[in-house]
């Protein structure tokens, strides 16, 4: 989340009018996220989140991303609903944006990772994979091989002055990686972007998943890659494998994985490391003047794309033993 479009008072207020949420209290701006605008909008109904779609977000996909919070949350699943307006329809605009308003969810994301908190994410991520099966649309992921040989193309002249050598090391994994991505692994409903700040907790008790604006059809296997990348890592980008087992026993306890699918998490979590690196090598550099958002460090995936080009199978995360029972 994040503020690149401020807001009238008076363009909020006409906007608030159309859903049926009473007066507005209060709105303020959430700086965490790169994506979008958002803000926490206060009414005479409450808290809710009201997100005006920036940047990566095409206007097209926006039904599908809608269209999935609800299902999901038919399926049992604790995420964000839109709230629909007086016509009918949940997506508006707003300061000449696409606009909706999502219901509030209690509880905090966690800002110090253990092992439980990687085993309840697991639960739930097998759980939103299983919720997603009937789904009846889809949509490709923008941000695949194909996608991240156009982003990069966007950025390689300037990557070295990130850090010198860097064209150099992603010239070479674009390559690598296009040539040996799986092509046959199981397919459905991917969140694509299940870091610790789009997972709340209450107390000990994961209360619900948001952010959906990176959901796709793509490998299963690939989500729980992008989650091994975002929560199984410390503050100084070393691998703790305690959350790793946790977070894969946490899955498999809802949805088995198949030996196709585990032999190719390797390979995945490559690829969940350069996609994040990538987008971030993006917003590193081109992040608009006067914008309420902090971008987020690259150079973080890169030592974590360089710790998995070193593993050679799964021993290396230690995933190939016994499931641990009890999370700290």
């Amino acid at each position: 989340m994040a503020v690149y479009t401020e807001v009238s008072d008076e363009e909020l207020e006409a906007f608030v009018a159309q859903y049926p949420l009473g007066a507005v209290r209060s709105c303020k701006g959430i700086a965490e996220g790169v994506e979008n605008t958002n803000y926490l909008l206060v009414t005479e109904c409450g808290p809710h989140i009201l997100t005006l779609y920036e940047k990566r977000v095409r206007i097209e996909d926006l039904p599908f991303f809608l269209c999935l919070m609800e299902h999901l949350s038919d399926k049992g699943l604790a995420c964000p609903l839109p709230v629909h307006a007086s016509d009918g329809a949940a997506l508006h605009e707003l300061c000449g944006r696409p606009a909706v308003i999502v219901t509030f969810l209690e509880g905090m994301w966690p800002r110090r990772v253990l092992p439980r908190h990687c085993a309840a994410v697991g639960e739930a991520l097998a759980r939103l994979h299983l919720a997603g099966a009937d789904f009846p649309m889809t949509r490709p992921n923008a941000l695949s091989v194909a996608g991240w040989q156009e982003l990069y193309r966007r950025c390689r002249d300037s990557a070295d002055a990130v850090q010198p050598g860097l064209k150099a090391i992603l010239d070479v994994e674009l390559v690598e990686l296009a040539a040996a991505w799986p092509v046959a692994l199981p397919t459905g409903i991917i969140h694509a972007d299940l870091f610790p700040d789009n997972v709340f907790f209450r107390g000990e008790t994961l209360s619900g998943l948001i952010d959906f604006y990176f959901a796709c059809t793509d490998f299963l296997a690939y989500d729980l890659a992008i989650c091994l990348n975002a929560w199984c890592f410390e503050a100084d980008d070393s691998f703790n494998a305690t959350k790793a087992r946790h977070l894969f026993a946490g899955y498999r306890r809802i949805r088995p994985l198949s030996a196709g699918e585990l032999a190719a998490v390797p390979l995945l979590a490559r690829g969940a490391a350069l996609r994040f690196l990538l987008t971030r090598l993006y917003d590193w550099l081109n992040r608009p003047p006067g914008a309420f958002v902090t971008p987020k460090n690259p150079l973080e995936y890169l030592r974590k794309l360089r710790f998995h080009r070193g593993a050679r199978g799964l021993g290396d995360y230690c995933l190939d033993g016994p499931e641990p029972t009890d999370a700290p």
